[in-house]
């Protein structure tokens, strides 16, 4: 069996990802039970200190890089106070091309000729893209006056190293997130239920659907060529919906943190698949990175004043903006070709748009959802570079070749069905019935989840998780759905392989 090895040596690893969750949760309970009991004047000196406990327990050798960013972008926000004109404006590109040559220091050292051997293998700290852009973002809204210059190092510094954001985001923006951390918070029963809502809703996404959704997808992907075309199908879009459901389930979790700790985080994800075009997308998905793009990247370019040349096709700033997005997800071939689709998708439909006009507000729904179903497929067909250049050893080469055989690989449906039975047979200790209910828990888990989103979309208008939840008549049927099919889904990861224990989108 081609999958033999992987399985096996992927419980372990499950193992320590579900004892990270709960070594995550005890660490919340215990932070909460002190945070909101202490006098206000202690309780953001602790949120910090229990913050940087956080990243030290899992990183401690990258707890120096991140402190030294801090110390620099609050020196950097300072200097914008201290002075005015053309010194502002150098204190302000001062902070911005210092952060982002750390970035990019420790994002693509391993593309550099450095001189010092081992420079190149120095690991990445941990959710160094998303507290770099929150510090940049920091400096040029208080630039504009947008924000407050923060005079106090310690609220710069949770504003940048809160623990339920600093490995994957949200990226907050300070004008919003500042402000509450000077604010006395308590004990609040509304805001914990909705904030239980959350991590019911989180946690199913990410222990029901991806998680067991990974095992499939952690099984093809590396042995692509031995599966026939329908498996390649059916793994690509089951690795669109895993990353979808772990990062969105995060997502739920880190605002679910912040709601128990009084702080309100902005939401990252609505339902994007119910989408009609990449517009529509892009302003559902990853919506704080995405928002980020659009204000400070797409507008810089925009109104950059090329003096007798005018200024930039928005064309060209669109692409550029999207083929910059690829390049943050990574530095290898499969990202920027990712990033190169995302930019000629958005590209494309402009200038469709432009010779066709802009689509109907009011359209049949065979014409809305056949909008979806391409908008679905063409992303699915750019997450498998994604799939690719997340550190699975292939090469955009492979990435290519997986596309390749999805359309030449064979639709035998008896090789099908019997690729569906051996991708998890030993997986699940060569137990026919668990694979059986692999399946059936598959189906009924991902369907459920699409539901929720489609409930949310359509009948609550994109209201946040929580509230949409709530709305449901039967509200109480569902919240035990959920925790049973959380239950059932760590039970099926039992042979399965590991994703990170912060989220799949922590290392970037």
């Amino acid at each position: 069996m081609i999958v033999c090895v992987f399985m096996r040596k992927g419980r372990k690893e499950r193992n320590a990802v579900g004892l990270q969750r709960l070594q995550y949760f005890v660490f919340l309970v215990a932070v909460a039970a002190v945070y909101l009991h202490l006098p206000v004047r202690a309780q953001s000196p602790f949120l910090l200190a229990a913050s940087w406990v956080f990243y030290a327990m899992a990183m401690p050798s990258m707890l120096p890089v991140t402190l030294a960013l801090a110390v620099f972008i609050y020196l950097c926000g300072l200097g914008l106070e201290w002075h005015d004109g053309a010194h502002k404006t150098a204190a302000l590109r001062t902070g911005v091309i210092g952060t982002l040559a750390m970035l990019a220091f420790f994002k693509y050292n391993g593309l550099l000729a450095l001189p010092f051997q081992g420079w190149q293998s120095i690991a990445m700290p941990l959710g160094i893209s998303f507290y770099s852009f929150a510090g940049i973002s920091y400096l040029i809204d208080a630039s504009r006056g947008d924000c407050e210059v923060e005079h106090s190092f310690l609220h710069c510094a949770l504003f940048l190293h809160f623990f339920a954001t600093v490995t994957q985001g949200p990226i907050c923006r300070a004008g919003a997130l500042m402000p509450q951390l000077r604010q006395e918070h308590r004990f609040d029963e509304a805001r914990t239920v909705r904030a239980l809502r959350l991590y019911a809703l989180g946690l199913f996404k990410m222990v029901a659907v991806s998680d067991v959704l990974g095992v499939l997808v952690d099984t093809v992907f590396p042995h692509y060529r031995d599966y026939g075309a329908p498996m390649l199908v059916v793994a690509a879009v089951a690795y669109t919906f895993q990353l979808y459901f772990n990062f969105s389930g995060y997502s739920e979790l880190a605002r679910a943190t912040g709601l128990v700790l009084g702080l309100e985080l902005p939401e990252n994800f609505k339902t994007p698949f119910y989408a009609t075009n990449f517009s529509g997308f892009w302003s559902r998905w990853h919506i704080s990175f995405s928002s980020w793009l659009q204000d400070y990247l797409f507008m810089t370019l925009a109104w950059a004043d090329l003096g007798r040349f005018g200024r930039l096709p928005a064309e060209f700033c669109i692409f550029c903006v999207f083929f910059f997005s690829g390049f943050w997800h990574g530095n290898t071939a499969p990202f920027l070709v990712w990033g190169l689709l995302q930019a000629v998708y958005r590209v494309g439909e402009e200038l469709l748009h432009r010779r066709l006009g802009k689509p109907k507000k009011k359209a049949p729904a065979r014409v809305l959802w056949g909008k979806r179903a391409v908008v679905f497929a063409l992303w699915t067909v750019s997450m498998v570079f994604f799939r690719v250049g997340s550190g699975t050893g292939l090469t955009v080469g492979d990435a290519f070749g997986y596309l390749g055989r999805c359309v030449t690989g064979g639709w035998s449906p008896a090789r099908f069905a019997g690729e569906l039975y051996s991708a998890v047979y030993t997986g699940f200790y060569a137990n026919a019935i668990m694979v059986a209910g692999y399946w059936v828990f598959v189906a009924a888990a991902l369907a459920f989840a699409l539901w929720l989103d489609h409930r949310r979309c359509f009948a609550c208008r994109n209201r946040p998780s929580e509230v949409a939840l709530a709305a449901e008549t039967h509200r109480t049927v569902l919240y035990v759905l959920l925790i049973c099919l959380i239950l059932v889904g760590y039970i099926m990861q039992s042979g399965g392989f590991s994703t990170s224990g912060f989220g799949m989108y922590a290392n970037f």
